[in-house]
């Protein structure tokens, strides 16, 4: 005889699953076209429209749902990265990391962007964002970059700069070679100290 307890799992279970293939599906939707529909992803989920709006409710819900969990794929790459030692190396290492890693989630991006707007998009990167904020701090308190300036407006041009690559490379105006210089250099030159200032120290 089969318990209540049991029979209540199994249901779960299947929204559980249910939920995570719609999920995967937006994630490879969007990657492929940011405009893919909601009947498209519940294709490509194995479901039908009646599940998937048990689920997610609009779109703009689902590309919620995905954008944190893909920023949360990101944070779990870009955890294991070392930022010991020279701040400047360590900012050399997470830029060239992060900005491949958005190349590789633009079309996500940018259906998160159309359908949630910068702002929200900013608030799922919250752990991101606070490692390159602290990041920011030990190298001003270490002088080697720019303290005239606050740590979180620097990191704000941090992001703007990859997301502005991001749109780039997306339109055809930057290759990923140009890009694999451009990038690293241009965050470099925001953070380092103004040239007259570190003379007057030396």
């Amino acid at each position: 005889m089969t318990s209540n307890s049991a029979i209540d799992r199994a249901p779960r279970a299947d929204a559980q699953r249910n939920r995570a293939a719609i999920i995967d599906a937006a994630l490879s939707c969007l990657a492929a076209k940011p405009t893919a529909s909601m009947a498209v992803i519940a294709q490509a989920a194995g479901v039908g429209r009646v599940t998937l709006y048990g689920h997610f409710s609009s779109r703009t819900e689902l590309i919620e749902a995905a954008t944190v969990q893909i920023m949360s794929r990101v944070d779990a790459e870009l955890s294991p990265l070392d930022l010991d030692g020279d701040p400047r190396d360590a900012l050399e290492r997470l830029v060239t990391r992060s900005w491949r890693i958005l190349d590789d989630l633009r079309g996500i991006l940018t259906a998160g962007e159309q359908e949630l707007g910068t702002d929200r998009i900013r608030e799922n990167h919250d752990q991101s964002m606070r490692r390159v904020h602290q990041l920011i701090e030990r190298g001003q308190a270490e002088s080697v970059f720019r303290s005239d300036q606050s740590a979180g407006w620097l990191t704000a041009c941090y992001f703007a700069i990859l997301h502005g690559a991001a749109t780039e490379i997306r339109a055809g105006r930057l290759s990923e070679t140009q890009a694999a210089t451009v990038i690293p250099e241009t965050i470099q030159a925001i953070m380092s100290v103004p040239a007259a200032r570190a003379a007057r120290t030396d």
